[in-house]
């Protein structure tokens, strides 16, 4: 499984970043990489971080590996959005796309791919900082409300795909 995440997306459910110097704001993404990098070795999955570059960026895109994650730059002019687009459409319906942008999100239930809210992500990757701390492994999902039953109580796609991602997290 490849998550694929919209960084400065995922920065943002904490706390608003437009204040930032760049000192700060280099800070902030190293902590998320951390974070992440935390995550990855609980969980063992590839994992990709889009950061928009295209207002202050380089003339061309710049991918770099720190602590396992794979993080890509876009280039001058191009948003995350274009890349994470982009790499979707590459992995397809093996990827999660952790973001809370509605064009992306949209775009990558097209392509089959899951998409979780960063907020949801964000939970998730705290409750497994948590799991390690506390030593154990077992799963937090808990089953909310009553179970359904028969074909007109099922889900649909989109929730059992989110469902389904959000499990395997």
């Amino acid at each position: 499984m490849h998550l694929i995440i919209d960084g400065y997306n995922l920065l943002h459910v904490t706390r608003t970043l437009t204040q930032l110097s760049s000192t700060e704001l280099q800070w902030e993404r190293d902590r998320l990489i951390n974070q992440l990098s935390a995550y990855r070795q609980l969980k063992s999955y590839e994992i990709t971080v889009v950061f928009d570059g295209w207002q202050g960026g380089w003339s061309t895109e710049k991918k770099e590996r720190k602590k396992g994650i794979d993080l890509i730059f876009s280039r001058l002019g191009e948003k995350a959005d274009e890349v994470i687009k982009r790499l979707v459409k590459e992995k397809g319906s093996g990827a999660i796309v952790v973001t809370s942008d509605r064009e992306v999100s949209t775009y990558a239930e097209r392509m089959a791919a899951a998409v979780i809210p960063s907020d949801q992500f964000k939970e998730k990757m705290e409750r497994s900082d948590l799991q390690i701390e506390k030593g154990f492994e077992e799963e937090l999902e808990e089953e909310r409300g009553f179970k359904r039953k028969g074909p007109s109580r099922r889900l649909s796609k989109k929730e059992r795909r989110l469902k389904a991602a959000l499990k395997k997290l």
